[in-house]
């Protein structure tokens, strides 16, 4: 399969004026985002960056705050019969004191300014645009007097630089634009410095430089302050023009229309200030940078394709990875909840920040699978950011070892957790989940190096985090009746909030699934790494919490029994977030692999799931797909509920009777911000097609039996590239690549047995699960054994 090619079918087109934010053309190179727009007479690009933010931050009442145990022992004095805490005159000033921080409009993504070129619409009409997205390439199309033009843009792959090119059928032309403009975002907070504008007719160049100040009050520089600025060169004469709210300038068309912006940014002192001259654009420079840039996206889309008979699956599947590497390389700063796309107020709910009950996990679901497995190391990278705050907030306000992970972060120096309030910032699962991609970053590559220096050292200390956590007084002893370690007190992601008596907030369901899953893979860990000795008192810790370890709450619903988040919860209750099916996803429990009891109880709990929408589109049918029972023409369809004219998948409500009443505006999550969580799509399909999450290979597990499939290098656990075609209801042949050396274990796809081609040489494996030792690089050819064949 050529995988470039594939990405060739599924271009993004809109075949109108695109003037508003999430109709525009989505580019980046994972650093640097534009968004294309383009309006009756002009074309307006917006710009933003991963690595730029507001970082303005405020920490008040640090002195206020307490410690867990103080604020756990006033708890427990409010009086179990109230409906909520909120109805405690102290809990409600307790928590409006520690929402204060998190109530300033600041850190937030910060808008990066746009880049306007404007027209004449009596001599230009625009048509539409179309992102190619197999080498990332906008082209925007114009009808013009002399026929038709379009302007070509694409953004380098190592420089944050946009080019811009004007072609016409006969050639490069130059009569469109008339004008050019430099806007300093809208919404700049009137705070800040004011942008320094410069142009220079001379060099035919336009440029802004913004300060951004480290501190939220006054405006004397500081050593840590951080700028940011747009600059433009033209090939064609220009002359200065006054504006307001922006430098402008005529474009005299002297030349054919060609041009590039560049952003730059970093620490105030290296951010040159005044007009930096910039190289001149040439014919020979564009043509070398989008050689670079065709590169780049050839290489990127050649780690994984497929090919399907579902042609809606497979175009969602390409456009959300084209979108993935648009908006995160290990390089910049971990994206935040709508990654390096903003403008004025988008991007900035909720701060678009760390939300780390999900949110910002959920994106790199798809890095492993996909084999990109490199753009997991900027999550890796963001986890080394937040380790010293959750270090210093587990021993400060919990008196405990290790790191307790916040629910909210940002990617700005912190001194105490962004949100301390209990009702949320007391979600126990967060911690053992901000580390459970790092052991799947092993499991994915085998890569020893990995786990032993950037992977081991987080997860023990979630680890010990939990240990002392769990044998507290507190949690276990005469008081429970029974000899059980329990996760106690803690609260169910979006829901309920911390409930008087604790009713709702003991063993939730996400905490005990999450926490068994990273205890096992810190034993297997230490296992690995050979240091069993040097931990051995954790591990003892470790595993006398798993002999005790508290059963998972059940109910009885319309299905049967059923997982239920909480002990004591309704069966029918409306969740947010997938909170009844976690030990299927993330916390791989429960699955295809389980038999019995276990799997009628998950496949209950899967099928009477109720969500209100938002935080589901991946998640829910992930588990689905986990299942093997993920019905896809129900899944396309709320696919297209969520589907932006971008072509990205918003987040939209489905029901009401949870958190949300019927007067709600169903898509009011959809003009916040381009979600980067949803970009995680394809790992849905990729589970359809493959699945190793235990460790056995397992082919095509929730495939339409009508409908052909083949796939190319997918990455499984143990470090194998896995290739496969399916055709009428019959798998054709696997290729696996075992990068490691590991053992490969796999569930043999035909009845009669596979015929197994090997270095060592071919033979027939008849077993249900075929076992087949290799060494690293080698190339392993399975294909149907004849039931002749197989019976000799």
């Amino acid at each position: 399969m050529h995988t470039s090619e594939q990405a060739k079918r599924h271009p993004i087109g809109y075949e109108k004026p695109a003037p508003d934010f999430f109709e525009g053309a989505l580019m980046g190179n994972g650093g640097l985002g534009a968004v294309v727009t383009t309006r009756p007479d002009a074309v307006v690009i917006h710009f933003g960056h991963n690595n730029v933010w507001d970082i303005r931050i405020a920490e008040d009442n640090q002195d206020k705050i307490g410690t867990f145990q103080e604020v756990f022992d006033q708890l427990k004095q409010i009086p179990k019969e109230l409906n909520s805490f909120q109805e405690n005159e102290w809990y409600r000033e307790y928590c409006d004191m520690t929402q204060e921080n998190y109530r300033k409009p600041y850190p937030r993504p910060m808008p990066c300014g746009s880049l306007l070129l404007g027209y004449d619409r009596r001599k230009a009409e625009v048509l539409g645009h179309k992102v190619h997205i197999h080498n990332g390439l906008c082209e925007v199309y114009f009808k013009v007097e002399a026929g038709t033009a379009t302007l070509q843009l694409f953004i380098e792959p190592e420089a944050d630089r946009m080019w811009m090119k004007l072609i016409s059928p006969e050639g490069a032309i130059g009569a469109l634009f008339d004008r050019v403009k430099l806007i300093p975002d809208p919404d700049t907070p009137k705070e800040l410095p004011l942008a320094e504008k410069t142009v220079d007719a001379e060099l035919r160049q336009l440029g802004f430089r913004q300060t951004l100040p480290n501190r939220p009050e006054g405006n004397e520089r500081h050593p840590k302050d951080r700028a940011f600025r747009l600059d433009v060169r033209v090939a064609e004469d220009i002359l200065a023009a006054e504006t307001k709210g922006g430098v402008q300038a005529a474009l005299l068309q002297s030349a054919p229309f060609l041009a590039y912006v560049e952003l730059s940014e970093g620490e105030d002192v290296s951010v040159a200030a005044g007009l930096q001259e910039l190289e001149a654009p040439t014919e020979q420079g564009a043509a070398a940078a989008f050689t670079a840039c065709e590169q780049s996206w050839k290489s990127y889309w050649n780690c994984s394709g497929v090919s399907l008979g579902d042609e809606f699956l497979e175009r969602i599947w390409y456009w959300n990875l084209y979108f993935y590497h648009c908006s995160v390389k290990p390089e910049a700063t971990c994206p935040g909840l709508f990654a390096n796309w903003s403008y004025r107020s988008i991007g900035s709910e909720w701060h678009g920040d760390y939300h780390m009950n999900y949110n910002t996990q959920q994106p790199f679901w798809l890095a492993f699978s996909s084999n990109h497995v490199d753009k997991h190391l900027a999550y890796v990278n963001m986890v080394d950011h937040i380790l010293p705050v959750s270090r210093k907030w587990a021993a400060e306000y919990y008196s405990m070892r290790g790191a307790y992970y916040p629910h909210s972060a940002y990617p700005v120096e912190m001194n105490i957790m962004p949100y301390p309030v209990p009702h949320w910032g007391w979600e126990v699962c967060e911690t053992p989940w901000t580390v459970q991609s790092l052991w799947w970053h092993y499991l994915y590559t085998m890569d020893r190096d990995f786990l032993a220096n950037r992977a081991f050292v987080p997860m023990k200390e979630a680890v010990l985090f939990l240990v002392d956590y769990m044998i507290r007084p507190d949690t276990h002893g005469e008081a429970w009746g029974d000899d059980r370690y329990h996760i106690f007190p803690t609260v169910v992601p979006e829901l309920y909030e911390l409930t008087p008596g604790f009713t709702k907030n003991y063993d939730c369901l996400v905490d005990l699934t999450l926490t068994k899953f990273v205890f096992h893979a810190f034993i297997t860990a230490c296992e690995t790494l050979g240091i069993e000795q040097e931990e051995e008192e954790l591990l003892d810790s470790v595993r006398e919490i798993l002999s005790k370890f508290p059963e998972y709450a059940t109910a009885e619903s319309q299905r049967g029994t059923v997982f239920v988040s909480v002990p004591g919860e309704d069966a029918e209750v409306v969740y947010n977030t997938p909170n009844g099916i976690m030990t299927i996803f993330p916390g791989e429990e429960h699955g295809l692999h389980s038999t019995g009891e276990q799997y009628q109880i998950a496949l209950n709990s899967y099928l009477n799931h109720r969500n209100e929408g938002g935080n589901e589109l991946v998640f829910y049918h992930l588990a689905g797909a986990r299942m093997g029972i993920l019905d896809l023409e129900k899944f396309k369809r709320q696919i297209t509920y969520c589907l932006l004219p971008n072509g990205t998948c918003t987040d939209r409500v489905l029901l009401s009777g949870g958190r949300y009443n019927d007067t709600l505006s169903f898509d009011f999550m959809s003009r916040v911000g381009i979600w980067f969580e949803n970009f995680a799509l394809p790992v849905v399909i990729n589970e359809c097609l493959l699945q190793s999450y235990t460790g056995i290979l397992r082919l095509f597990p929730n495939w339409p039996g009508e409908q052909d499939a083949e796939f190319a290098t997918l990455r499984a656990v143990g470090a194998f590239l896995v290739s496969a075609s399916i055709s009428a209801g019959e798998v054709q042949w696997v290729d696996i690549v075992s990068e490691a050396g590991a053992e490969l274990k796999l569930y043999n796809p035909w009845k009669h047995g596979a015929v197994c081609k090997q270095v060592s040489g071919d033979r027939i494996v008849r077993e249900e699960v075929i076992r087949l030792s290799t060494s690293p690089g080698e190339r392993i050819r399975l294909v149907r054994a004849s039931a002749q064949v197989a019976a000799n």
